[in-house]
């Protein structure tokens, strides 16, 4: 279940550089923007934190599965936005600025929400608890991965627009092979879970992460949230951030449950395709389309 050392360290290490790239295509107002203006911000942080833990309780009631595969989906819902989701955001031309920050917002927050889930639904489907704390060390990873290296790219698009303009696209090509590069590893990575475990779990975590789309884009839509806006928003909650999870699972100090990775390990497969067939149905104009358009036939 654990990723090799290539995998778990090539990856970071890649996604590291990619979003720096993606750094090089923001600049300072386009955080103001979101900072003078944090409706859909605001209205994001309140899908996250309470609307999805909410609907995969009823998920999981509704599907019966075992008591720890359930918790394993609480942890998954209560989990902040990975910092992938930034990426897919960019290559599905959302406003990344307001992605980053809901990612960075919730990553803080997983240190309260995460307890408080995990510890309710311990007593909801075993009927006792194991205390259970989020470590500073977590949310600091996810900081380095995501937030250190846009804010360098923001640094070199304000000091040299010049250099920043010429690795833009470059660096849009990379991200876009390095997509499909990570559902490939997700595959061959957990194909045995896959095979062993999608046809009872699979079936519930591809509807949640379906789920998680449409509220992250529907319910902002309501309020009148613009669609760049809405995309970054769903694809921020679309994609958490199941490694945190399956750190919380198996590790000996917290909840030493290896069947409660079994969710997040598929959904880190299933949601990388979901949300990818995602992107690509949005750049094709599929669903969708730009406010007062018509999608293509």
């Amino acid at each position: 279940m654990l990723s090799s050392a290539a995998i778990s360290i090539g990856l970071p290490l890649l996604l590291f550089v990619i979003m720096l790239g993606l750094g090089l295509s923001l600049r300072v107002d386009d955080f103001s923007s979101v900072i003078s203006r944090p409706k859909p911000l605001f209205i994001g942080l309140f899908c996250q934190i309470f609307i999805m833990p909410a609907i995969c309780f009823g998920l999981v009631y509704i599907s019966n599965l075992p008591p720890s595969i359930a918790v394993g989906m609480m942890l998954l819902a209560a989990s902040p936005g990975g910092s992938s989701a930034v990426l897919f955001t960019h290559l599905g031309k959302g406003d990344v600025a307001l992605s980053l920050c809901l990612v960075a917002i919730t990553s803080l927050l997983t240190m309260i929400s995460i307890p408080v889930v995990a510890n309710l639904s311990l007593e909801a489907f075993f009927g006792d608890t194991k205390p259970v704390t989020v470590e500073f060390y977590h949310v600091l990873q996810i900081f380095c991965i995501a937030i250190v290296p846009v804010m360098t790219g923001i640094f070199i698009h304000n000091r040299f627009p010049d250099l920043a303009n010429r690795l833009e696209r470059p660096v849009k090509t990379l991200a876009t092979v390095f997509l499909a590069f990570v559902i490939l590893v997700a595959l061959i990575s957990e194909w045995r879970i896959v095979v062993e475990w999608g046809p009872v779990v699979g079936f519930t975590v591809v509807v949640f992460s379906v789920i998680s789309l449409a509220v992250g884009y529907y319910v902002p839509r309501a309020f009148k949230v613009g669609r760049r806006q809405a995309i970054a928003l769903a694809l921020a909650i679309g994609l958490h951030n199941a490694a945190l999870v399956m750190t919380l699972a198996l590790s000996e100090y917290m909840l030493n449950e290896p069947e409660m990775a079994i969710p997040p390990a598929l959904y880190g497969v299933t949601a990388y395709i979901v949300c990818g067939a995602f992107v690509w149905l949005l750049n094709k104009g599929k669903v969708l389309p730009e406010d007062g358009a018509r999608s293509k036939p």
